[in-house]
């Protein structure tokens, strides 16, 4: 009997390895015995002046965050990041304990693939770049050597491209893991426009559009569709919704800019 295909699981920001799981119930079940989800915590630790405008339960609500308990001591409900932005959204502080973070669990284990939302979305896409061009950074390498082959596929959630200089250097002028950018029509998070630069940097794309906001699709269709991309990333998988004409999601939640 074959091993079941690994895929590491990056939550958003604000979230952590315990939410996103839970939020994710339902399709890790579809999954059955085929795919195996491992979720894993971003290094940072969140606090209340970093969620800024988002710590009100609305906001956080919109991150997709509302089980998040800043006054708890529970990991469970302890929030996180894989790096914290500046105002102007151009630099990614703290993305390189991230990065030798998932060198380390890379190291122990093998991954067929990748799956993020959000700020973990953005992450996926430039992990998956790194693994391809491991000595773009050097701290990241185990001897001389990457920790890990290349991804087999990367699905990225309300994806967007990583600021800063460490993040261009990464990725270059494209990568080509191939991608399963999946964005909301009506999410004004991750606004299509902001998702358009990682899917300029994707060499070997798939887009599919959900008519929701800022969340992974789990109903039904979008569970199969996904168990069925999951199992054969490179097979023909028809599309989990009709087509329909693409939507700019337009307006700007006080949490938009955090990330």
């Amino acid at each position: 009997m074959a091993a079941p295909k690994k895929v590491l699981m990056l939550h958003g920001y604000s979230q952590n390895a315990s939410i996103f799981s839970k939020r994710l119930g339902a399709l890790r079940k579809s999954m059955g015995k085929d795919i195996e989800m491992v979720f894993v915590d971003g290094p940072i630790i969140l606090h209340p002046v970093d969620l800024d405008g988002a710590s009100s339960t609305a906001s956080l609500a919109a991150l997709g965050a509302s089980e998040v308990n800043m006054t708890s001591s529970d990991p469970s409900t302890t929030p996180r990041g894989w790096w914290k932005s500046n105002p102007e959204r151009t630099a990614a502080h703290r993305l390189e304990d991230s990065l030798l973070l998932l060198r380390d669990i890379l190291q122990r284990d093998r991954y067929d693939g990748v799956f993020g939302f959000s700020q973990g979305a953005a992450m996926a896409a430039l992990l998956s770049a790194l693994l391809e061009r491991p000595h773009s950074y050097p701290p990241f390498l185990i001897d001389g050597e990457a920790p890990h082959p290349p991804f087999k596929f990367c699905v990225a959630v309300s994806g967007f491209k990583a600021a800063g200089s460490l993040s261009a250097e990464i990725f270059g002028t494209s990568y080509s893991t191939p991608t399963l950018h999946v964005l909301g029509r009506t999410d004004v998070i991750v606004i299509e426009e902001r998702s358009k630069f990682l899917l300029d940097l994707s060499l070997n794309k798939r887009l599919e559009e959900h008519d929701g906001g800022h969340f992974v699709p789990s109903k039904a269709n979008w569970r199969a569709f996904f168990r069925n991309y999951l199992g054969d990333p490179l097979g023909v998988i028809p599309s989990p919704e009709p087509r329909a004409a693409s939507q700019s999601a337009s307006g700007k939640d006080d949490a938009s800019h955090l990330y």
